[in-house]
């Protein structure tokens, strides 16, 4: 990952100020890198972070997908190590919405590439 990418470092901003509990700067940061984006490698990485700060399921569920779209137009490889935490959180948000059939499908996925997830 490219930690120089303009898009990237806004993201982990926003990971900073989620993890000290500063949502409305962490939202904010992740909606600016979704309109920094410049291709569909920074758009799957934006659309996943903010999936994560939607006000209903419905609405984390499209960003996930948005995010899962971007990653498949990636023609390189840089996107590879990206897809288990899609799926995961495309299982998430599948899960959330009653959607136990899907939710399955994207967990295996996950599992697919190495990654279990484990329900509470």
């Amino acid at each position: 990952m490219d930690t120089n990418n303009p898009v990237i470092q806004l993201c982990m901003k926003g990971t900073r100020a989620e993890f000290e509990h500063r949502v409305e700067d962490a939202r904010v940061l992740y909606g600016q890198a979704w309109d920094a984006r410049t291709d569909d490698y920074e758009a799957c990485i934006a659309a996943h972070y903010v999936a994560r700060f939607q006000d209903s399921a419905e609405e984390s569920l499209l960003w996930n997908q948005i995010a899962l779209e971007h990653a498949n137009a990636v023609i390189d490889e840089k996107v590879k190590d990206f897809y288990p935490s899609l799926y995961l959180s495309l299982g998430h948000a599948y899960e959330i919405f009653g959607n136990q059939v899907e939710a399955q499908r994207y967990y295996d996925l996950a599992a697919d590439l190495g990654f279990i997830h484990q329900r509470n």
